[in-house]
């Protein structure tokens, strides 16, 4: 109820006024920019380590320093931007993240091109959270999971269409060429949000003060690095997926690109279900069923070859269900922080990036160590202690009812 009547404090303090009708579309299509721009490192590790000459386990590096950066940056720009209105902040993420896009596209060496991946993790760090928390603010609570699943729904997007085309275009035309179409998405985004995200809009200001209170919650952080669990397990498998498709399943361009797709539209599917799922079942249940549906679907990935139906079905109820659990997971979280819901939301986009680098370190190490087709047994292993992690968190924040 704390959350319900802050959420509400907000809307008071945009006068109640209706959202605009395009906010959620181009919050959608700008958080489509950002997952693009930060996995199409994903679709393009094979092209990009030929080109540099370096392996592809050093080239899932790039991954992890956007990674880390966007953990330790995120949460203290948006404290710091607090008094600042939400348009500006997010016009200005999205300039940060085109500006590194472009700088990464024209990088002449890996030392640039992580300087690139640390400006891009700055700029959607400060986007990100603050979209989540605008939506959430300026909607009904009875609407919350289902908006934030739709803010959300630019990134499964991206995994359908950004990743994979990101993979083809880095494959046909060189890896390079996929950061000019990240810069080519930024210009228009940045026009449509300052267009359409009302002036002024401030909400209650957020300050390190509340950063700092909130890092020394230990139930409020225990339950925000779920998310870091969750994912980190995740993508000790996704991060290479496609040396060990060409490896175990003999893939190419092509087939590592439809592999790709398929997932991003299992992606997508999930991430339409989240919302429902926790409006209907709560978030506890939701997100326990999928981590059990993890732990089952990994281990089959340490198992290619099988046949290529086998594969696509596999992928798409992998993905569904690995990316169902974003809308269950920030209904807990708001309804867990009450007021501090704008800096607690900037914690959980961090842990996203920071499961996302403790994954492809593991996946990494589990590669260089014991080869890629140990990635699939060692993702469950993961997804195991995840499981544990949720019920953990959620024995200790007894006060957070299910339905939040």
């Amino acid at each position: 109820m704390r959350a319900l009547h802050f959420l509400r404090g907000q809307r008071k303090g945009c006068d109640m006024q209706a959202p605009p009708k395009m906010l959620i579309p181009v919050l959608t299509l700008s958080n489509f920019l950002i997952g693009v721009g930060a996995f199409i490192i994903i679709g393009m590790l094979e092209p990009l380590g030929t080109d540099l000459k370096i392996t592809p386990a050093h080239a899932g590096q790039l991954l992890t320093v956007y990674a880390v950066a966007y953990a330790v940056l995120s949460p203290v720009l948006v404290a710091v931007t607090g008094r600042i209105g939400r348009r500006r902040v997010m016009a200005l993420g999205l300039s940060m993240f085109g500006l590194a896009a472009l700088a990464s596209a024209l990088a002449p060496s890996l030392l640039v091109l992580n300087g690139g991946r640390v400006l891009a993790a700055a700029g959607a760090g400060l986007f990100t959270p603050v979209a989540a928390a605008t939506a959430a603010a300026l909607f009904p609570p009875e609407q919350r999971a289902r908006v934030l699943a739709m803010v959300f729904f630019g990134f499964s997007v991206a995994q359908v269409l950004g990743v994979p085309a990101g993979s083809w275009i880095a494959y046909t035309f060189g890896w390079r060429w996929g950061f000019w179409s990240v810069v080519a998405l930024a210009l228009p985004c940045i026009a449509m949000i300052w267009h359409h995200v009302p002036a002024g809009l401030k909400f209650q200001p957020t300050t390190l003060r509340d950063l700092g209170a909130v890092l020394g919650n230990l139930r409020m952080i225990l339950a925000v690095l779920f998310t870091s669990t969750f994912l980190g397990a995740t993508y000790i498998l996704y991060t290479y997926m496609a040396p060990l498709l060409s490896e175990t399943m003999g893939y190419g361009r092509d087939g590592v690109t439809l592999v790709l797709a398929v997932t991003g539209v299992g992606a997508v599917i999930g991430n339409l279900a989240s919302g429902l799922l926790t409006d209907r079942l709560g978030w506890r249940r939701t997100l326990v069923s999928l981590c059990i549906c993890q732990i089952i679907l990994l281990p089959v990935y340490s198992l290619l070859p099988v046949a290529n139906v086998q594969l696509l079905a596999l992928t798409v109820i992998w993905s569904m269900t690995g990316w169902a659990f974003m809308a269950a997971q920030q209904s807990r979280l708001i309804g867990l922080a009450g007021s501090q819901a704008t800096v607690v939301l900037a914690l959980n986009a961090a842990a996203i990036y920071v499961g996302a680098a403790v994954g492809s370190a593991i996946g990494g190490w589990v590669l260089l160590h014991a080869g890629l087709s140990a990635l699939g047994f060692a993702a469950a292993c993961g997804m195991a202690v995840a499981l544990v992690h949720l019920l953990l968190s959620a024995r200790m924040s007894p006060k957070v009812p299910s339905t939040t």
